[in-house]
């Protein structure tokens, strides 16, 4: 990107245009630019969900469990001096949160979370009854199943 000044005229537009943008979408203005990227795996034993986060504070990342939603909530503060003139902002700053609906196979009590080099892991274990397992095969002589 070029560092320079930018004519008034076009910041202008370009605010009015970005306000529009978010009215037109529904956007708001933390889900507009504070969009949280997440992805989300199955494994075997838990579902983990990566969301990006980088230079958050980690004491402002907040994680809840309520009625089987998880909820994460992170919040990037301003870090300009009182004489500093920005004039490039594209960096989101205020409160973002996302989220997730755990679906009624999955144990919210025993949700776990940890962040690094940005990343905050989320690991939801799968409850033992919806865990993949081994079902024997019952030969014929041994027993019949009933029809």
């Amino acid at each position: 990107m070029l560092l320079t000044s930018i004519d008034p005229f076009v910041q202008e537009f370009d605010r009015r245009f970005d306000r529009i943008a978010r009215q037109a979408f529904g956007w708001g203005e933390d889900t507009a630019r504070g969009a949280m990227p997440l992805d989300g795996v199955r494994r075997k034993d838990d579902v983990l969900l990566k969301f990006d986060l980088p230079g958050i504070d980690p004491d402002s990342i907040e994680v809840t469990v309520d009625r089987g939603v998880l909820t994460v909530s992170a919040r990037r503060e301003e870090e300009y001096g009182e004489d500093d003139r920005l004039f490039v902002r594209e960096r989101p700053m205020g409160t973002f949160t996302r989220r997730v609906y755990l679906p009624d196979h999955l144990d919210a009590e025993q949700v776990d979370a940890a962040y690094s080099n940005g990343v905050l892991a989320v690991r939801v274990p799968v409850v033992e009854k919806a865990r993949p397992r081994k079902v024997e095969i019952q030969w014929a002589d041994q027993r019949s199943i009933d029809s």
